[in-house]
C-alpha cells in the first residue's frame, strides 16, 4: 500500500511517500505554503492509499498546542481526502532529519522528517496490521 507521511508545519509541510510493497521511503518537495488542496493533488498524482501525519507530542507523551493545531488539520485533510487519514508520533523525527543531513542527505529537512516517520509508521504496521495511531 502506497503512504503519504506528513510533516505539517505552519510554513510548510514535509512530505514522503512509500513504494506500493511499503519497503521503500522517499521524500518529497515541501508544500509550501501549507494547503490542503496541494495535498490533495500530491495524494492523487501518487495514488496513495493512505495519509499519516506526524502528531507532535511533548516528550513526555502530552499533547501541547502544536498537537490541537495538527489535529484540526487532520479534521481538513479528512473532509478534502477520500482517503483514511491516520496520525503518528513524529517526536525525533526532526533531530533524524538533521542527522540524514549532516551524513549527505540532499532533501528539504521537512520532507526528511515525513520519510523517517513514515519509517517508523511502516514498522509498526508489520506488527499489528494496523499500526496507526487512528485519530478519525
Amino acid at each position: 500500500m502506497r503512504v503519504l507521511a506528513l510533516d505539517y508545519g505552519s510554513a510548510r509541510i514535509g512530505c514522503a511517500v512509500s513504494d506500493p510493497s511499503g519497503t521503500l521511503v522517499r521524500p518529497l518537495p515541501v508544500i509550501e505554503p501549507p494547503e490542503i488542496r496541494e495535498v490533495a493533488r500530491v495524494a492523487d498524482d501518487l495514488g496513495v492509499e493512505r495519509v499519516v501525519v506526524g502528531m507532535p507530542l511533548n516528550m513526555n507523551g502530552t499533547a501541547g498546542a502544536q498537537a490541537e493545531t495538527t489535529l484540526t488539520f487532520c479534521d481538513q485533510l479528512r473532509a478534502s481526502l477520500d482517503l483514511p487519514v491516520d496520525t503518528y508520533d513524529e517526536r525525533l523525527t526532526t533531530r533524524m532529519a538533521q542527522a540524514s543531513l549532516r551524513s549527505g542527505a540532499e532533501a528539504a529537512e521537512d520532507s526528511l522528517a515525513a520519510a523517517h516517520l513514515l519509517e517508523a509508521y511502516l514498522a509498526a504496521s508489520l506488527g499489528d496490521a494496523g499500526g496507526s495511531d487512528d485519530d478519525g
